[in-house]
């Protein structure tokens, strides 16, 4: 299946308690169907000091959040919408928002 959310898209959560939250993906877990979203899902870590430069303590990091629960922001429009796919003249396939029919990819 083709990858309709990937890394470095902006995206914003559509239900659960972090609703309208918006962020950067900066991982895909496909297998698990699943986005790290950056300032979304935030969870307290206790960690074990790790040497000279790694100082123990609570960090706080991103928790994966299923795909299913985060939409694309049109680039256009800057609202969530669904994606879906167009081939070009050159044979290249490419994501489309659906709401203004934008292209995602250039």
């Amino acid at each position: 299946m083709a990858a309709r959310i990937r890394k470095g898209d902006q995206v914003q959560v559509i239900s659960g308690v972090q609703k309208g939250k918006r962020g950067e993906v900066t991982r895909v877990l496909p297998k698990e169907g699943r986005a790290v979203v950056q300032g979304v899902r935030l969870s307290a870590r206790h960690q074990k000091p790790r040497g000279v430069g790694q100082p123990g303590g609570i960090v706080e990091r991103e928790s994966p959040i299923p795909l299913s629960k985060l939409a694309l922001i049109d680039p256009k429009t800057d609202q969530p919408t669904r994606v879906g796919f167009r081939l070009l003249e050159d044979g290249r396939k490419v994501r489309i928002a659906r709401k203004s029919g934008e292209a995602i990819d250039k």
